[in-house]
């Protein structure tokens, strides 16, 4: 995944902030669910650390 970009998506609900992290290249996409509290920085990190986990577990398993 290295070098390739990363979209980020935000969306309040209620009392928390779904964050969709999609992969432009393969459309890969994980979400995580925060606290609207925290920053954005931090929410987007932990989204794209999941993605990143993802596709390489699913490298791994090829």
């Amino acid at each position: 995944m290295s070098g390739n970009e990363v979209l980020i998506e935000f969306v309040q609900i209620g009392n928390s902030v779904k964050v969709s992290a999609v992969c432009a290249l393969t459309g890969r996409e994980v979400s995580i669910v925060g606290s609207p509290q925290t920053s954005q920085a931090e929410l987007s990190r932990v989204a794209v650390n999941k993605l990143k986990y993802v596709m390489e577990k699913e490298q791994n398993k090829k």
